[in-house]
């Protein structure tokens, strides 16, 4: 429990609450850099390949569904760099700036520091400032900042790659 929200391990019942939030993400905003739907078996076999690999899927849900939801992944599939993940935190958007987001964030972080990750990455749309300034809060700092390197709503995207050193030692 982070503040007031409940952060807990994703079950298959909180699926259809992830799809309608990553959907939405998808078709409202640059958050990912895809204008592709995913249907309800995509997200779960997404669901299911995080859980084989002893990745979390974390959610936050009150009586009206899944408020957020949060993952993260291998950065690089190089053995040399398994000690860093990178992750992934999406808000349903009537929750937004309610401190699910924050509750999400520190839920991964503290789990990657459980599986001895030394880092952590989030890739962020660079004109998304409310997600920077959100990372920078939470002691991410801006090491990348890739030029037109995405395109989506026929126009490029530049990325920014934000980094918190989390310290682990393998």
């Amino acid at each position: 429990m982070t503040g007031k929200h409940e952060v807990r391990d994703a079950c298959r019942e909180d699926l259809p609450g992830l799809l309608a939030i990553y959907n939405d993400v998808v078709l409202t905003s640059t958050a990912i850099y895809t204008e592709a739907l995913e249907s309800l078996e995509q997200r779960e076999a997404w669901w299911q390949q995080r859980t084989r690999q002893g990745y979390p899927v974390l959610v936050v849900r009150d009586g009206s569904g899944v408020l957020g939801f949060a993952s993260f992944g291998d950065f690089r599939a190089w053995p040399g760099y398994r000690f860093t993940v990178e992750h992934s935190v999406h808000v349903r958007s009537d929750q937004r700036r309610q401190g699910v987001g924050t509750a999400l964030l520190l839920g991964l972080i503290d789990r990657a520091v459980a599986l001895r990750k030394h880092a952590m990455v989030g890739g962020i749309d660079a004109e998304n400032t409310t997600s920077i300034r959100f990372h920078e809060n939470l002691g991410f700092e801006r090491v990348a900042h890739f030029r037109e390197v995405g395109r989506k709503f026929d126009r490029w995207l530049d990325l920014v790659f934000l980094e918190k050193v989390l310290g682990s030692a393998p």
